[in-house]
């Protein structure tokens, strides 16, 4: 009996850490495609303003 015990204690190990590794790898993956969707976002030519120098007071002001 007690090597049947080892056996279903292996086994369920496995299957434990086979799940966290799936786990780990599709909460990666998840944040890997909000960070890119975050960084894509910000690079809207809308959102980027440039600035240009003021000749009368020297300023960089947004234009």
């Amino acid at each position: 009996m007690p090597p049947l015990v080892a056996i279903a204690g292996a086994l369920g190990s496995a299957a434990v850490v086979r799940w966290a590794y799936r786990t780990a790898k599709r909460i990666n993956h998840e944040l890997e495609e909000a960070r890119l969707a975050r960084v894509t976002e910000r690079a809207e030519p809308y959102e980027v303003q440039t600035l240009r120098r003021d000749p009368a007071t020297g300023a960089y002001r947004p234009g």
